[in-house]
């Protein structure tokens, strides 16, 4: 499986110098390109290979005199950049043709010098290297300082050079990793996450929600409005959107190395993690939107399923159908959905006091062992869902029926009554829903055209008309 593995850079001015230039380089050409792919696809031209885009935008404009300090950089790392926009086309064709799951991909967009974070990619064939020293040597660039934080488990692939808006620098290499078994255990454990706590585990224990944003609320709001007081433009701005930018990077690092901490212990100490698959995209358009990114449950999912399969532990995702929160975890009744200030509700059926959470943990991990026991996990991907009984392409909605021959509250036709519109004779249904012969019905009165249309509202009206008349001839 490929894994990425980060540490954290310290440049030296100089480095800094080559790696802005190399950002910039690397951006020009993304434009360039999406500009020549967007230009002839408003003319009617033929979609460009990525040999002759490359040639276009790499090849023939370092001999441009506007482009010549393209040839300061390394042409593998232009190269990649050309990837990433043709990578972004492939994702957004495959999503408008429906090929691609997920959210709906939008068209790859120009990208900005202005951005807090830039990055760039080295391939193998960029022969970038890490030295004796424990330095990254990068082609045009130089020996990088690297802190190595842990050691790479393999020969890396590629490697990204990220700069973040705080002004940090990373390197992050992707590396094919081998599985690590972990010795067998015997629990398995069922986790619903929710905001009072951020997870509450099937035997009791209850991780509090640390809350990093809400606890550095203070200092944003008096860094955001050192901010507002700046003029646009100057350095004084500058430093302040840094100063903002280092205080939600500090937020983002607490939180990633809480989601790194809780999700280790979680596989170590478990053979089994079974967890409810949460609509997070949804819930983050609520009014508990800022909770909801706060918790980030969706990058702890993701934890917990790459290193359950780093270390050979099952991993499984309870559709987010499944009424959780609703069964009784002793007797299996489905008491109902409550509003979430409830905390907890005595079952109906056999009078036993939950806590909602707990209950619905081990309704999660009584679910997740179903689902395992049933042999419908995939082991190797990703489990989008538990595969229960559910109405998932089959018909919800019932089927056309035939209407009664008595049925109470409609209207039916007098008998015998003549069609003013097409002179046949109509007659109320008999048994078996079908109508009398016209030649064996003696003719009674006529009956409005618009009482034999295909609208029943114009039939209703037809036949009160009909019966205040009380004669053979409707009132006008």
């Amino acid at each position: 499986m490929l894994l990425q593995y980060r540490y954290r850079l310290y440049p030296t001015p100089g480095h800094e110098q080559a790696l802005a230039r190399a950002f910039g380089c690397a951006r020009v050409v993304f434009n360039d390109a999406l500009r020549v792919r967007e230009t002839a696809f408003r003319e009617g031209l033929p979609y460009l290979t990525d040999t002759e885009l490359s040639k276009l935008v790499i090849t023939q404009a370092k001999k441009n005199s506007e482009r010549a300090w393209l040839g300061e950089v390394s042409t593998a790392m232009l190269q990649q950049a050309l990837g990433d926009l043709n990578t972004a086309y492939r994702n957004f064709f495959a999503s408008a043709c429906g090929q691609r799951r997920g959210r709906r991909m939008e068209a790859p967009r120009p990208r900005s010098r202005k951005d807090g974070r830039q990055a760039i990619r080295f391939a193998r064939n960029a022969k970038f290297k890490i030295t004796e020293a424990g330095r990254l040597r990068l082609p045009k660039i130089g020996d990088v300082p690297v802190r190595w934080s842990r050691p790479l488990p393999a020969e890396p692939s590629s490697v990204s050079i990220i700069k973040d808006g705080a002004g940090r620098y990373f390197a992050s290499f992707v590396v094919e990793a081998s599985q690590q078994p972990l010795p067998t255990v015997g629990a398995d454990v069922g986790i619903d996450l929710g905001l009072n706590h951020f997870a509450v585990l099937s035997d009791g224990r209850k991780i509090s929600n640390p809350r990093w944003l809400r606890k550095a609320e203070r200092k944003l709001r008096r860094a955001q409005q050192d901010l507002a007081r700046k003029q646009k433009g100057s350095s004084n701005h500058n430093q302040a959107v840094r100063r903002v930018t280092r205080l939600h990077a500090k937020v983002a690092d607490a939180r990633r190395e809480f989601h790194h901490q809780l999700s280790t212990w979680l596989i170590r100490e478990n053979q089994a993690v079974y967890v409810e698959d949460l609509a997070v995209d949804r819930l983050s358009r609520t009014w508990l939107a800022k909770s909801v990114h706060d918790a980030g449950w969706a990058s702890f999912v993701a934890m917990l399923e790459y290193k359950a399969r780093k270390n050979g532990r099952t991993f499984t995702k309870v559709s987010r159908t499944f009424p959780s929160s609703q069964l009784c975890s002793i007797c299996g009744h489905q008491d109902g959905p409550k509003p979430l200030a409830v905390r907890s509700w005595v079952c109906a059926a056999c009078n036993a006091l939950h806590d909602r959470d707990h209950n619905a943990a081990l309704n999660v991990r009584n679910e997740g062992r179903r689902i395992v026991a049933a042999g419908r996990q995939a082991a190797p991907e990703m489990v989008r869902g538990a595969e229960t009984l559910n109405a998932c392409g089959d018909r919800v909605r019932p089927p056309f029926a035939v209407a009664r021959v008595v049925e109470p509250g409609t209207h039916q036709k007098p008998e015998g009554v003549r069609c003013t519109a097409t002179g046949r004779l109509e007659s109320p249904p008999q048994e078996g829903g079908e109508g009398v012969n016209a030649a064996t019905t003696s003719p009674a009165g006529t009956w409005p055209a618009s009482a034999c249309s295909t609208s029943t509202r114009a039939r209703r009206t037809a036949a009160r008309s009909f019966r205040r008349a009380g004669s053979g001839t409707p009132r006008a």
